[in-house]
């Protein structure tokens, strides 16, 4: 389920709004916002739009969009398609409310208001099921209209804080075009090997065929 919500401004981490959590909520995720905060440090304008960054139990995602970041902390067994969909409704509610402002803000949590939109969003998506139940028949369009999940880069927290591993798409870009490249040798020499084997195989079948008749005929 959706934990905690943090909306920050993506130049300079400025936090803009983040939702109002209980007191257990706090204590249980002070490591994950903290490393929320490391993470909003980070991101530049050359970073990948969406991430899902796993840390134990939990996993962060974050959407970026007209220079600000919007991060939930959810159970790392929360579907990514629901928390990206989640983050998406934030965005476009927040952009209609407050886009033309984020620029001039000069103090923290200017936009405090906007936790309660985000505490009835959260609501809708509290769970998998509360989530499909809520979006009815809407599920099956949001799921053909999502980008595919696996196309969203994941990162490890601890590759990402203590090896200082890069959010940067051209990074993720690098990593996808060797994968590909690997995969595309190996299709090379699966077909190279078809070919050998179309190529040799009635030669080889002559010549077993020979073989056999010689031996049949002299033994």
């Amino acid at each position: 389920m959706v934990r905690s919500t943090l909306i920050v401004r993506a130049s300079d981490a400025l936090p803009l709004a983040a939702s109002v959590d209980d007191e257990q909520t706090e204590q249980t995720l002070q490591e994950h916002k903290q490393q929320a905060k490391l993470i909003f440090r980070r991101i530049t304008p050359h970073s990948e739009p969406k991430c899902s960054i796993e840390s134990g139990r939990y996993t962060l995602h974050y959407l970026l969009a007209d220079n600000v970041v919007f991060l939930t902390i959810a159970d790392q067994s929360y579907p990514r398609k629901f928390a990206f969909s989640y983050l998406e409704e934030l965005e476009k509610e927040f952009s209609l409310s407050y886009g033309p402002k984020v620029e001039s803000v000069r103090k923290p949590y200017a936009f405090v208001g906007f936790d309660t939109f985000m505490s009835k969003t959260a609501r809708l998506y509290r769970d998998t099921r509360a989530a499909s139940a809520s979006r009815g028949s809407n599920m099956d369009k949001l799921n053909d209209e999502l980008q595919d999940v696996t196309r969203i880069m994941t990162k490890n927290i601890e590759e990402l804080l203590q090896r200082g591993d890069s959010l940067d798409r051209m990074s993720h870009l690098s990593t996808s075009l060797r994968t590909e490249s690997e995969k595309y040798r190996r299709a090379a020499r699966n077909v190279n090997v078809q070919a050998m084997i179309r190529q040799y195989a009635p030669v080889g079948a002559v010549a077993l065929i020979l073989i056999v008749l010689l031996w049949w005929r002299f033994s």
